[in-house]
């Protein structure tokens, strides 16, 4: 949990991967994991009418953590994610600075396996390097 002189970034989802996890090294050789997971709500609008809309979280994993969701997961899994949201810069190929805010993962837990398996990530935060890294593609999502 970040926590710091009197602030909190917490982010508690559940909901479903949109597509397989994207697995990759950093250039510390710590390994990565993305994944956009869809969170849905459902409500009546004024005619009573039910509404739904999909919303996508891109969310990042290191280290074991990271290894662990790349096993596990995969397009269609339901999945219980904790973490902190973070808002980084990053310079696309066309030379263009772009944002990207995701939720980093701190604790995943499985849904559709027998026994809901979690894996916590330790608390340390990955180091600036890390962070400064350019997505593989312009979209971040």
């Amino acid at each position: 949990m970040a926590v710091g002189r009197g602030t909190l970034n917490k982010v508690l989802l559940i909901g479903r991967l949109g597509a397989d996890p994207e697995y990759r090294v950093a250039p510390n050789g710590a390994p990565v994991v993305n994944f956009n997971l869809a969170t849905n709500i459902v409500w009546r609008d004024q005619e009573g009418n039910q509404q739904e809309r999909t919303d996508w979280h891109r969310v990042v994993a290191w280290r074991q953590l990271a290894e662990t969701a790349n096993q596990f997961l995969k397009k269609g899994s339901r999945v219980y994610v904790e973490g902190r949201l973070q808002t980084r810069t990053y310079e696309d190929r066309n030379g263009v600075r772009r944002w990207v805010t995701e939720v980093v993962a701190e604790k995943i837990q499985f849904l559709d396996t027998k026994g809901e398996v979690t894996v916590e990530e330790e608390p340390a935060p990955p180091p600036p390097e890390m962070l400064e890294e350019s997505p593989e593609e312009d979209i971040p999502f």
